[in-house]
């Protein structure tokens, strides 16, 4: 496993790099956010959130719009409302400092065995709902020929509701599938997802609310138009 490690105090990098090193772990190391965000992310990032230039909440929010790679956040902060948004960007875990060497690599291999735990169903990589065309090899949706500018979760949630299109897809599940299990940010996270992505794709009817149960995936009835230009993620 190659990681990158996002911590500007040497005190602490240094002897986390050779810590993780002992389990077999590879740490290249930044000590800046505009560094991590054009470093290679490896298997996995752990980014410290008192960064010198940028806020690691700040960083997380946009390496979460290029990747999906698994981020663990690690500050001193102690607030609970910086790990609650911390999640709802995009974190996959939280481990306040000080920690043990082996506490996060134990979180490290329980997120690598979550995210491995499915294994692929074999489906077409490829599908498409009347104007609508999402290619599961590329990550990429497209409407009536132009690719949509979607983040990372916004594909992913597309990509739920497209894998049965007309059947209503309880909250719990997108939050669990899309998230986390056992998710417990904002319960306006999914509204808020939900909204973007019906603008992104021109036309609020082609995702129903059903409401208090979750939502389906409908091409809308007569004429759809393409996405709307100059709208990026």
């Amino acid at each position: 496993m190659r990681v990158l490690l996002v911590e500007d105090d040497e005190s602490i990098a240094e002897p986390l790099a050779e810590g993780l090193s002992r389990y077999g772990i590879t740490t290249d190391r930044v000590g800046t956010g505009a560094a991590a965000l054009s470093a290679p992310l490896g298997d996995f990032v752990l980014l410290d959130l008192g960064l010198p230039d940028i806020d690691g909440i700040d960083v997380c929010r946009r390496l979460r719009q290029v990747s999906d790679v698994p981020i663990i956040m690690l500050t001193a902060r102690g607030d609970v409302t910086d790990r609650v948004l911390g999640l709802e960007i995009g974190a996959d875990d939280y481990l306040p400092k000080p920690f043990s060497t082996r506490e996060l690599v134990a979180r490290m291999r329980a997120i690598g065995r979550r995210t491995r735990a499915a294994p692929p169903q074999a489906k077409a990589p490829e599908s498409r709902l009347g104007p609508l065309q999402i290619d599961d090899r590329t990550r990429q949706a497209l409407l009536s020929g132009v690719p949509l500018a979607l983040t990372p979760k916004e594909y992913q949630l597309l990509a739920l509701l497209a894998a049965d299109p007309g059947a209503v897809v309880e909250r719990r599940r997108i939050l669990e599938t899309v998230w986390e299990p056992n998710f417990f940010g904002r319960g306006k996270t999914l509204d808020f997802h939900i909204a973007t992505l019906r603008r992104k794709l021109g036309d609020p009817r082609w995702i129903e609310n059903r409401r208090g149960i979750g939502f389906r995936l409908v091409v809308p009835t007569g004429e759809v138009e393409g996405p709307p230009g100059g709208w990026g993620p």
